[in-house]
């Protein structure tokens, strides 16, 4: 008898570390996916323009907050079916483990503004992206998360009996980047060109970035915070793998070493060349082998640089960031390459096909621009989506928040 209350309290006991360990890693997690939300603010305030960088730090933050009440209130029920309407208590329940994952899928979730705003920066009014970050927060981007990681209206188990597979995203190449890439590319096409941008007589206006050592931080905080990205998706420690960590590694310096060569040695390629290498490795970092990590890395640090220059130069789409190539371009690119390096030909770990990808892709890709159009056109023809000509060629900083990052001058007493 002794024994067996002795087993149970043994018993007891390791749940109840595994309880505390488990939310303490997706806490981690998460923790590390809100930094990135710094660097998202640092990289596209050294893209802009100076006039637009206090506008680029105040959307990001507003962005998020705004992201968290609408995901908590409305977003993680789509997805999950949770509901946060209940009691304290039983919310700390299990150390509170649902609370901190929904702060660590949040985290995702708010990734998705942060990345439209790279592409609609300089001339876009701040409210309705606001009201935009809301809608797509709270419906349009958990509608796919709850199909992809939570297996929504059957379609995944239609996809299995079609091709022998699910789609598989193990932590959001499609279901977070190419989400809020493909939403960005309808936004910037309606919203248009910041003026003066592509003139009547052919010329193509540049507007270099104000500052490379903030685009360079942005990125660094980026590359940092993603290994909490990637590795903490397993969402509990004991399916925690090196193999994550060590092929987003690969990714990285893959995408860093295409775009320096395709880039030829152009600062802003090679610090968005390892932002696209671990938008294509989210997708399959759990299968592939890391040789296959690299190749897929460079192939989108390679896809970056050709198709920014293309969207820029020769389609005369202004996207500030580059976010449709490297989110939507790359992160498509990612679901497809699951499917081919993780395959047990290539070394990987099998358990997935290219068929399954691509349909997955495509459904992700198909549902994120006919929301992204549907959002955006509602919003420009009820409030507008662009400041004025005046108001831009002032910046959307002295315009919106009525302050420039650095006065020309001082106060003195």
């Amino acid at each position: 008898m002794h024994q067996n209350k002795a087993k149970i309290l043994k018993g007891t006991i390791v749940e109840a570390l595994k309880q505390g360990a488990d939310a303490l890693f997706i806490l981690l997690g998460g923790i590390m996916v809100l930094a990135m939300h710094a660097g998202f603010a640092f990289l596209e305030l050294g893209t802009v323009r100076k006039k637009s960088q206090v506008n680029a730090l105040v959307k990001i933050l507003v962005d998020f907050s705004v992201s968290t009440v609408v995901y908590f209130v409305v977003g993680y029920s789509v997805a999950y079916g949770t509901t946060f309407f209940v009691g304290a208590e039983q919310l700390a329940a299990k150390n509170g483990y649902d609370l901190v994952k929904f702060f660590f899928l949040l985290t995702f979730a708010a990734a998705i503004p942060a990345i439209i705003s790279g592409g609609i920066a300089e001339r876009a009014k701040f409210w309705p992206q606001l009201i935009a970050t809301a809608v797509i927060v709270g419906f349009v981007y958990p509608f796919f998360e709850g199909i992809a990681w939570n297996q929504h209206f059957g379609v995944q188990a239609w996809i299995k009996a079609a091709t022998g597979d699910e789609f598989h995203d193990f932590a959001g190449s499609v279901v977070v980047h190419a989400m809020g890439g493909w939403i960005a590319l309808p936004a910037v096409l309606l919203l248009g060109a910041r003026y003066n941008r592509y003139r009547k007589d052919g010329v193509v206006s540049a507007h270099p970035p104000s500052s490379i050592p903030f685009l360079a931080l942005g990125s660094w905080i980026l590359i940092v915070g993603w290994f909490g990205f990637n590795v903490m998706s397993a969402q509990t420690l004991d399916k925690m793998s090196g193999l994550v960590a060590v092929n987003s590694l690969m990714a990285m310096v893959g995408g860093t070493l295409a775009a320096l060569v395709l880039g030829k040695n152009d600062p802003g390629f090679v610090h968005n060349g390892p932002l696209a290498g671990l938008v294509a490795v989210c997708a399959g970092s759990d299968l592939m082998h890391p040789f296959g990590a690299l190749v897929a890395g460079a192939v989108a640090g390679a896809l970056f640089v050709v198709m920014f220059t293309l969207t820029q130069n020769k389609w005369k789409i202004d996207d500030v960031l580059g976010v449709w190539p490297l989110h939507g371009i790359c992160g498509a690119w990612g679901g497809i390459a699951a499917g081919i390096f993780g395959s047990t030909a290539l070394g990987g770990l099998g358990g997935v096909n290219l068929t399954a990808q691509v349909m997955g892709t495509a459904l992700g890709v198909a549902w994120a621009l006919v929301g992204g159009a549907l959002i955006y056109g509602v919003l420009k023809l009820t409030m507008g989506l662009k400041l004025s000509p005046e108001e831009e060629y002032d910046g959307a900083d002295l315009s919106i928040h009525k302050i420039n990052a650095t006065p020309d001058r001082e106060v003195s007493w």
